[in-house]
């Protein structure tokens, strides 16, 4: 008996999901999910909505205030957000 060419499952589903053209929208899924982690809870909770469009994440904040204040942070909060997805998937943030 011969022995198949064995590949691991994590591997084929990698591949799978690349030929399918969903890696891009499941990393971005990833990054919005990370959002709160990122930014912590207290940040979180002003939040009401946040897309992504064009490698831009777009966050809806309620508090005029944090928006100045996460303004100057933006290209850190870049940084933290690809990292944590380990991929650049957003270039800028904006604070609508």
């Amino acid at each position: 008996m011969f022995r198949k060419k064995v590949v691991r499952i994590d591997g084929l589903l990698g591949e799978i999901i690349r030929r399918q053209g969903l890696e891009g929208p499941l990393l971005q899924k990833r990054l919005l999910d990370s959002w709160g982690k990122v930014v912590g809870n207290t940040i979180s909770s002003y939040t009401t909505d946040k897309y992504i469009r064009n490698q831009t994440l777009f966050v809806r904040l309620s508090s005029p205030a944090l928006k100045a204040d996460l303004g100057m942070m933006r290209s850190r909060l870049v940084k933290r957000l690809n990292d944590t997805v380990g991929s650049q998937v957003i270039v800028d943030i904006k604070f609508i």
